[in-house]
């Protein structure tokens, strides 16, 4: 893993968090417990502040960036599908963002949504609690249902225990250590 320290900024990452070795994580980010970030993600907090809340999975390819003024949160319980693309916006908690998605500057999504594979969530966009967006541009086609809402849930509990067995299985660094940031000035 790549963890580095940008303009004076180290990444704050909780010490259960789990994150691959070729995740890299730059700058003005704050990771909490039991967030998983996997393969290949780059989480880059340069121009403003990113911060993850306790239990998300960031999967595989995954980018989040900013722009200066707008920062970037990620709710609790958050699954953000492999390839996706989360760029200085605000997700609520229990969202999943599937693969491929892109969320674009200063959009807002509520609590409990799914943004469906490929979705691209314009600047600006408002998407209220508990819907199911799909499209390029996106849309809201229908409220969630309970069964649906209680399946992104479920998805969090995998991932914690998926990112334990997985890092542990293969005997790579299972838990962020201090000692691997990187001091850049």
């Amino acid at each position: 893993m790549i963890i580095k320290e940008y303009k004076g900024i180290k990444p704050q990452i909780d010490e259960e968090a789990y994150i691959a070795e070729t995740a890299e994580i730059i700058g003005d980010v704050e990771i909490k417990k039991n967030v998983n970030i996997w393969y290949g993600a780059v989480l880059r907090g340069d121009v403003d502040k990113i911060v993850v809340e306790e239990g998300t999975n960031i999967q595989d390819n995954c980018v989040m960036h900013v722009t200066d003024g707008h920062p970037c949160y990620i709710g609790k319980y958050c699954t953000i599908g492999h390839g996706a693309i989360v760029h200085a916006c605000k997700v609520g908690n229990n969202v999943l963002i599937g693969m491929g998605a892109i969320i674009l500057d200063d959009a807002e999504i509520g609590d409990n949504c799914i943004i469906g594979a490929g979705a691209l969530v314009t600047g600006g966009k408002k998407i209220p609690p508990g819907s199911l967006v799909i499209g390029s541009p996106a849309k809201v086609v229908r409220q969630l249902t309970e069964e649906e809402i209680e399946s992104i849930h479920k998805s969090y509990e995998h991932y914690v225990e998926l990112a334990k067995l997985h890092f542990s299985e293969f005997g790579q660094l299972t838990v962020y250590n201090k000692s691997n940031i990187i001091e850049n000035s």
